[in-house]
């Protein structure tokens, strides 16, 4: 089943769907692409958001105005911003996605710090959970070589969006992983329907068949 891992699909959340229509013509777009089942991962930042349970609430609200209409399955979810403490913020654990041990944090866009991966190791030891890293490749910009594979050495499975296939730079990096067997999970990171579009078309066209089978089992694997 293919299913899209990153997605800004909820509309008025966050910077992706402004509202319910393009939501759906979202949805609409990944259904047309081959898309299954869609992970919804609004935003988290906590020094923007009063409460975990605050957060929640917003995004239920943001569900049920699609959900009737929605052509794809929808599992809830987060991609949630590393930030000092975010381990110990209470709740974090109901951002991972709904029914699973799963959670999708996202690095700072600067240099790697040391931090940063105890903040990951602890969220991922604490509450039993499963790490998934936001949009390794676009890290390539601002680490080094040294630090990419800091990051990599990390127990996270490194999350790649379809427009990493775009540009030589960043499908060089996929390339070189996937031949090196590492395992991936794989998602759109739409934001809207113009330049930042689903794409699968893309990975569908740039990748064998197979590329996203262990993605794809993800949910069920690290089913709760």
């Amino acid at each position: 089943m293919l299913t899209d891992l990153h997605c800004h699909i909820l509309p008025g959340i966050d910077d992706g769907a402004r509202d319910r229509e393009v939501s759906l013509q979202m949805l609409g777009m990944m259904k047309e692409q081959g898309v299954e089942r869609v992970v919804a991962t609004p935003h988290f930042y906590a020094h923007r958001e009063k409460s975990v349970g605050e957060f929640l609430e917003k995004r239920r609200a943001a569900y049920e105005s699609v959900a009737e209409s929605s052509p794809l399955p929808v599992i809830l979810g987060a991609e949630v911003a590393i930030e000092h403490g975010i381990s110990e913020l209470p709740g974090i654990e109901k951002l991972a996605f709904e029914g699973t041990r799963l959670i999708l944090l996202e690095l700072p866009y600067r240099g790697f710090e040391s931090w940063m991966a105890g903040e990951i190791e602890a969220v991922s030891s604490e509450y039993r959970l499963k790490v998934i890293l936001a949009h390794v490749h676009r890290y390539l910009s601002y680490y080094s070589k040294e630090e990419i594979e800091l990051v990599l050495g990390l127990d996270v499975i490194p999350q790649i969006n379809n427009e990493a296939f775009t540009t030589f730079k960043e499908r060089r990096f996929v390339k070189r992983l996937m031949k090196e067997g590492r395992e991936l999970a794989f998602g759109s990171d739409a934001h809207n329907i113009t330049d930042r579009r689903p794409n699968w078309d893309v990975l569908r066209k740039k990748t064998e068949k197979g590329t996203t089978e262990f993605s794809d089992s993800l949910a069920n694997k690290f089913r709760r």
